[in-house]
C-alpha cells in the first residue's frame, strides 16, 4: 500500500481551516480519486512532545492508495483543481511525500 502525506508546517502567522479541509476539500479529493483513493485520514497538531508547545504541523492528511501507480491515476487528473483550492482554507505551502506502508493497523 501507498500513502500520500500531505503537512502543513506550523507557523505562528500561519491560517488554517479544519472544518474547511475535513467538510469541503478532503471529500473533494475523494470524489476525484474514485476507486484510487482507499480511505485518508486527518490529523489537527495539537502540541509538540512538550504540553502547550507548538506542533510541528497544524494539519496533515494522509490518502491511502494501492499502488503507486494507482495514486498517481486518481491524482493527476484533478491535481490543478485540487492545487486551486489550497487558499480556500490555508495560507501554508505544504510539504507532500509518498510512501510505502509496511505495517497498518498493527
Amino acid at each position: 500500500m501507498i500513502k500520500l502525506s500531505v503537512m502543513y508546517p506550523y507557523s505562528p502567522e500561519a491560517h488554517f481551516d479544519h472544518a474547511y479541509y475535513r467538510d469541503r476539500h478532503l471529500p473533494m479529493l475523494k470524489e476525484r480519486m474514485g476507486e484510487h483513493c482507499r480511505y485518508y485520514t486527518i490529523d489537527q497538531g495539537i502540541s509538540s512532545v512538550a504540553p502547550g508547545s507548538a506542533p510541528a504541523f497544524i494539519a496533515m492528511c494522509h490518502v491511502y492508495s494501492d499502488s503507486l501507480e494507482s495514486l498517481m491515476a486518481g491524482l493527476a487528473p484533478h491535481s490543478a483543481e485540487l492545487a486551486a483550492d489550497i487558499p480556500n482554507f490555508t495560507n501554508i505551502t505544504p510539504v507532500r511525500q509518498v510512501s510505502e506502508v509496511v505495517v497498518d493497523r498493527s
